[in-house]
């Protein structure tokens, strides 16, 4: 079975056209998981090779007029998922995991974007939340609550969605934010736990919202 790392290496990009910037091409960092744009650099042959044999993100510095690997000093390397090349053969689109932040500023992005990305790592978790969920109705797991509750029923399932929801509402009109916070994840997990048990998907929820948007 052949490894991220080695299909890396076996990808060909004789067509890319490093002429046009003086033996450079643009390279786009792109975060796997969220799709925010990590950063801007620009790759020779040889740092495009670097990156494939070794799987990290190598640039060639214009600054330092070297191979530059990302992180080789503060330890905060992007390790590659994939390498694209656009419709024009002149520039790259990698997708990376990041091991830590990605700008020297200690921020996520080079581009800012910070509670942008955060919105979208919160969506995420929720989605595979909602997965696992899923997955314990299809496949239950022997101790597991979520299968507790779902062989108590719809009943049991939406009283503890009510109870939750009364928690919330009971710190926020009283400002109490911290706890607040732990009723609130509650309820959206219960929530979800009571579509599941139901038929439904949070999609079908968002579909209502959406609709209800255009309006």
């Amino acid at each position: 079975m052949k490894t991220q790392h080695s299909e890396l290496e076996t990808q060909n990009f004789m067509k890319l056209d490093f002429d046009k910037m003086g033996g450079l091409v643009p390279a786009v960092i792109q975060d796997e998981q969220t799709s925010q744009v990590l950063m801007l650099g620009y790759m020779n042959q040889e740092a495009l090779e670097k990156t494939q044999q070794e799987g990290l993100v190598t640039f060639f510095s214009r600054s330092k007029n070297r191979l530059w690997t990302k992180g080789e000093t503060s330890g905060n390397t992007l390790q590659v998922v994939s390498i694209t090349e656009d419709c024009d053969n002149d520039s790259l689109l990698i997708k990376v995991k990041p091991n830590g932040p990605t700008c020297h500023t200690g921020a996520t992005s080079c581009f800012g974007e910070e509670e942008a990305a955060k919105r979208i790592k919160a969506i995420q978790f929720i989605a595979q939340l909602e997965e696992v969920i899923q997955q314990r109705k299809i496949n239950p797991v022997e101790g597991s609550y979520t299968n507790f509750l779902f062989d108590k029923g719809i009943n049991k399932i939406a009283q503890k969605v009510g109870e939750e929801a009364v928690e919330t509402v009971i710190d926020a009109v009283a400002g109490k934010l911290d706890t607040m916070k732990g009723e609130a994840a509650d309820l959206l997990y219960h929530l979800l736990v009571l579509l599941a048990a139901s038929g439904l998907e949070l999609s079908d929820v968002v579909a209502v919202l959406q609709e209800r948007h255009k309006k």
